[in-house]
């Protein structure tokens, strides 16, 4: 057999019940502080094992020690006032929240997710993949009341975020993904200076690297957003480019179920890609045979060595045994690939 296919998730799952708040994109834990971590642990260790028996071969801890990709991260980072908050467009205003605003010169004084990575390091022999937030997503995903300009704050952030992941690389991670679901929302950005504070957060590391680009999880609003973007969604034309001349090492995607191109895939040749073969909404269920499909179709424009399968975002908002259901058919999808496909 040839290389064997990998499959993997886009990042977050699902909280048990019994640790916060479920199908909801920004939860609140059900647990008191002072056992938190050890749930948080408890609750990390389930989605490991879940992963591996669906024969995952590239584990997570699913994000299950932060309420929000984003702002998981922005909890420990000093130069951000979390009682002034801003009500503020996110996603190019595609829907409004009230959030925290950086009042001063951001700065990291400690390892925010290094004891997560450790878990996850102890946990599995398989490759492991962390997800940190990407800097052009933080600031629009946090309001500027300090720097000059959204450009100038992302590549501060994108520095702090070097510093995290170089010390997730040192504890064994073996892929650090940075997440920029805005990249789809500021095309124009992205090229301009999204994709530079992309490589300052890259640079130097010593493991794999991955950026995830995609249309949002499976939320009324980014489903309202895809429907008024027409027949074909082509916003990857713009970045794919841009991103297959960068640094970065892995491309991670939305394509199932979408309206993607998929020859776009094809202006990627010096990447590995993750496609997404699975969706993010909680109202259909993929069989393996789907996957197959859906892989089977990717195949056409992506060469064999650069595949691996992926969900199209992370899964955070919909039923846990949804995400259960749709993770065992990409594992057994993408076995199936490799029986029909590889020699």
């Amino acid at each position: 057999m040839a290389k064997k296919f990998k499959a993997t998730t886009a990042g977050s799952l699902p909280k048990y019940g019994w640790l916060a708040e479920t199908e909801t994109l920004w939860p609140k834990w059900k647990v008191p502080e002072n056992e938190l971590w050890e749930k948080q642990k408890e609750s990390a260790m389930l989605w490991i094992e879940e992963q591996e028996e669906s024969g995952l071969e590239i584990i997570s801890e699913g994000e299950q020690f932060r309420i929000h990709f984003v702002h998981g991260f922005l909890k420990k980072i000093k130069g951000i006032d979390w009682n002034k908050k801003t009500k503020m467009g996110i996603r190019n205003d595609r829907y409004t929240v009230e959030v925290p605003t950086v009042v001063d010169v951001v700065s990291r004084e400690e390892s925010i997710h290094l004891k997560e990575a450790q878990v996850l390091r102890e946990h599995t022999e398989q490759l492991t993949k962390f997800t940190l937030p990407g800097p052009m997503t933080i600031t629009d995903t946090i309001a500027n009341d300090f720097y000059s300009s959204k450009q100038e704050m992302a590549m501060h952030f994108a520095q702090l975020l070097n510093a995290e992941a170089n010390e997730l690389s040192q504890a064994g991670i073996d892929i650090i993904q940075f997440d920029e679901p805005a990249f789809n929302s500021f095309t124009n950005e992205s090229v301009e200076w999204g994709i530079e504070a992309l490589e300052i957060a890259i640079k130097n590391l010593d493991c794999k690297t991955a950026v995830h680009i995609c249309y949002g999880y499976g939320i009324d609003e980014n489903l309202r957003w895809k429907d008024s973007l027409g027949n074909q969604w082509n916003e990857y034309k713009t970045l794919f480019p841009a991103l297959n001349n960068s640094n970065i090492d892995q491309v991670s995607l939305e394509f199932a179920g979408s309206k993607v191109p998929a020859e776009l895939m094809r202006l990627l040749p010096n990447k590995e890609i993750m496609v997404g073969v699975i969706t993010v909404v909680a109202d259909h269920i993929e069989t393996p045979e789907e996957v197959k499909l859906n892989i089977a179709e990717a195949l056409k424009h992506v060469s064999k060595d650069q595949f691996i399968a992926c969900s199209n975002c992370g899964m955070a908002p919909i039923p846990m045994e949804t995400a259960k259901l749709k993770i065992k058919a990409l594992g057994e999808g993408t076995k199936m690939a490799n029986t029909v496909f590889l020699d």
